[in-house]
């Protein structure tokens, strides 16, 4: 055990000590504690309060989303600790990674590990996630295994994003405006409009513009990385009577903006270059071409592809819930069209050597069906999941300056699951719950594709040997299909000594099915499919709220036993190097969660929030390009101490006005971003720090000035080392910015 290791398990046992402390001490308290206002989730198919729910789940409300400028999925990881959300390129291709869990890739074709679901709908690929966040309810973050109350199986956990639904009351509206640098401009708004006592619409729709990118390109002497985004939400709901409830909900988006840029890194030594130069590592080190970027401006470059990103998308889901008197009848159907296209300049100079073009299309349908009730002894549910989606995908490979030659790669998948599950919570004491679940899960994925050298430069191809003109080589080439069946379960319990206390213990174990890599490759073997990976999670926690002391906390602490994982791993076997998805037998992982608001009532108007996410990972033995790499590597992504703080004041000034000031920080720890663990791409510690201050009367208007990454911190979010290739690249997140926002509501 190192002494790293032997840290991180003093500090577990060390939290699990002190959970197990303050529940028996709070348990056997003399004196009652008077109920607080609840918070409320729907983590279990159900509206409770998270005293009733034995999982760590972290809540933001639409409003303190919107106060914080939570505006993508990217930036989720800025309420919760174990929790990493990194951009695979600049502004797009989120990948949200849980308590060390997730999947590290960038193919539209590949399943996240932590299920992403708005209003209920899974969303299948990770091209899906890229969306700005308006006119919310409420967003939550589960943490370990689900798949006994949620319509696709996950390993890591989910995110719930729940939109504003139409409501029967009064008429009302708002609408936000947003100006900051970068010549940045934002309008949102929504209008309510209840047509009677049964039937409702809501309109709500969002504009982004963003005319300056935080990135420069020097060989067209333009900044680039600029936003153009509308999206617009149609809802309408009925309920004619007591029993019956129907939600259909449009959505449209139209994306015309730009990629921003990594930052290159060489790999050589360049001839006559000084002693001192460490290759790879410094500054001074070059590609094969001879390029190098010694600026140290990780947003200024040479860069060889346009960057634009185009999203088209069009969405709809439709909810219905019956009241059966005896039960709960509930259906959702989602449907999903989208089509994008974006360019990637993977070898980060004004060479083309790793260029590409990606197209995506992606089609999506999706049936949930639950019944769902309570007796006096349990409450329970039982349900039926499937779906389809379809995505094509084509690289456009301009690789001329390197190969000689242009490629094409291709991935045609379709993918089928169907699923049945069902959870129960039985009342063995009025104090004391069992809760159950069980999931049985069948998955099909075919798929149709390769890469292929297109032989397209005088005198002949690198890649392929060819002569000039020669047809398509290909490369490499699947067609196949694969098969999976498993089962997912959970058992657990929740005692509540008392109405503000919970003590809640689970064993639950979540399977993610396998998949194929659809990335560029030189050989077949490169796009056999990996398999299915399963984790067994131990989770054991403490919930509580003491009203006279304005406190609220949750603690947890979990080990994992996570077998067959998928992981990104580096690929030498064909003539072109590539990192690529493969399996790893085994990793064990082990952490807490601390989490804390507290309003003390002697200082009226202060709220302070913390969160602590304590990890400890280690991969098993895996065999790689550069042989048997022994255990006791990281897992990508995990960093062993995260930390999210909040203090806020808010202040009356008489009448209805008042005053709030904001000030909120992350720190997340050194990681790595491959199961290598390779330095050149690790991310260092940093802190991030964002404000905010506003003038408002009740809900009626605001003003407020903000700021993000107050201290211009430069962090890296992923990292690629094509070593034999000579180049790789880092990818950094925004840079500080600032503006001033203003709301109304209308009622």
């Amino acid at each position: 055990m190192t002494q790293q290791s032997g840290r991180m398990r003093l500090l577990v046992g060390a939290g699990a000590a002190a959970l197990i402390l303050a529940a028996a001490g709070a348990a056997h308290a003399d004196d009652p504690v008077n109920e607080v206002e609840a918070v409320t989730i729907t983590a279990q198919k159900r509206t409770q309060d998270t005293l009733d729910v034995g999982l760590n789940v972290a809540v933001i409300s639409g409003a303190d989303l919107q106060a914080r400028r939570v505006t993508q999925v990217s930036d989720l990881s800025a309420f919760t600790p174990n929790v990493d959300i990194k951009e695979n390129m600049p502004g797009i291709l989120p990948v949200v990674t849980i308590r060390g869990v997730g999947l590290n890739d960038f193919s539209a074709t590949n399943n996240p590990s932590a299920g992403v679901y708005v209003d209920e709908v899974y969303l299948s690929s990770l091209a899906l996630m890229n969306f700005d966040l308006f006119d919310l309810e409420r967003m939550e973050a589960l943490k370990g295994p689900q798949g006994t109350l949620y319509g696709r199986n996950s390993t890591a956990g989910a995110i719930n994003i729940l939109t504003s639904k139409p409501t029967f009351g009064a008429p009302e509206g708002r609408i936000s405006g947003t100006y900051g640098d970068y010549k940045t401009a934002e309008l949102d708004g929504m209008i309510n409009v209840p047509v009677s006592d049964t039937f409702a619409l809501r309109f709500s729709g969002k504009l982004a513009k963003q005319d300056e990118g935080f990135f420069f390109n020097r060989v067209t002497g333009r900044d680039f990385g600029r936003r153009d985004v509308g999206m617009a939400r149609a809802q309408a709901r009925w309920a004619p009577n007591e029993t019956l409830d129907v939600l259909l909900k449009l959505e449209v988006q139209k994306v015309r903006s730009e990629v921003g840029a990594p930052e290159f890194f060489g790999l050589i030594k360049p001839p006559g270059a000084p002693a001192g130069l460490v290759c790879p590592g410094s500054p001074g080190c070059t590609d094969f071409l001879g390029y190098r970027d010694t600026d140290g401006d990780p947003f200024k470059g040479d860069y060889s592809v346009d960057p634009g990103y185009d999203v088209d998308q069009r969405a709809a889901t439709l909810r219905i819930t019956q009241d059966l008197g005896w039960g709960t009848l509930t259906s959702i159907t989602g449907y999903v069209d989208f089509k994008r296209q974006w360019g990637a300049d993977t070898d980060a100079g004004p060479f083309r050597e790793l260029d590409f073009v990606e197209h995506d299309r992606i089609d999506q349908v999706s049936q949930e069906l639950r019944l769902s009730g309570a007796t006096s002894k349990s409450d329970w549910l039982v349900g039926a999941f499937v779906s389809r989606d379809r995505v094509n995908m084509t690289y456009d490979g301009h690789l001329q300056d390197l190969f000689n030659t242009t490629s094409l790669t291709f991935s045609d998948q379709v993918s089928k699951s169907a699923a049945a599950f069902g959870n129960i919570e039985y009342h063995l004491r009025p104090t004391l719950s069992l809760v159950a679940g069980l999931r049985y899960t069948w998955e099909q994925k075919a798929d149709v594709g390769g890469t292929f050298d297109l032989v397209s430069q005088p005198p002949g191809s690198a890649l392929s040997l060819a002569p000039f003109g020669s047809p398509p080589v290909p490369l490499a080439v699947v067609d196949a299909t694969i098969d999976d069946t498993n089962w997912s379960w959970k058992i657990g319990l929740n005692w509540k000594p008392d109405p503000t206390l919970l003590v809640y213990g689970s064993i639950s174990q979540g399977v993610k099915s396998g998949g194929f890599f659809s990335g560029v490759a030189t050989n077949s073997g490169q796009l056999q499919p990996y398999g299915p990976e399963t984790l067994i999670a131990y989770e054991a926690g403490v919930k509580q709220r003491l009203s006279g002391a304005g406190l609220s906390w949750s603690g947890s602490v979990f080990y994992y036993d996570y077998s067959d994982v998928q992981t990104f791993i580096r690929d030498t076997s064909g003539g072109l190097p590539i990192q690529r998805l493969g399996n790893v037998d085994e990793a064990t992982i082990y952490g807490a969660d601390l989490d804390a608001m507290w309003s003390p009532p002697a200082l009226k108007g202060l709220d302070l929030t913390v969160g602590v996410g304590l990890l400890h990972t280690e991969l098993g033995q895996f065999a790689s390009s550069f042989g048997i790499t022994p255990k006791g590597n990281k897992l990508p992504d995990a960093p062993e101490v995260s930390l999210n703080l909040s203090a806020a004041y808010t202040a009356d000034l008489g009448g209805d006005l008042q005053a709030r000031v904001q000030v909120d920080g992350r720190y997340a720890d050194d990681m790595f971003k491959d199961a290598l663990n390779d330095p050149l791409i690790a991310t260092q510690s940093y802190w991030l720090w964002n404000a905010r201050a506003s003038l408002f009367s009740g809900a009626d208007w605001e003003v407020a000035v903000w700021g993000k990454n107050l201290a211009d911190e430069r962090y890296v979010t992923q990292g690629v080392n094509n070593l034999p290739l000579g180049v790789g690249f880092r990818v950094y997140g925004a840079p500080r910015t600032w503006g001033v926002s203003f709301s109304k509501s209308f009622r």
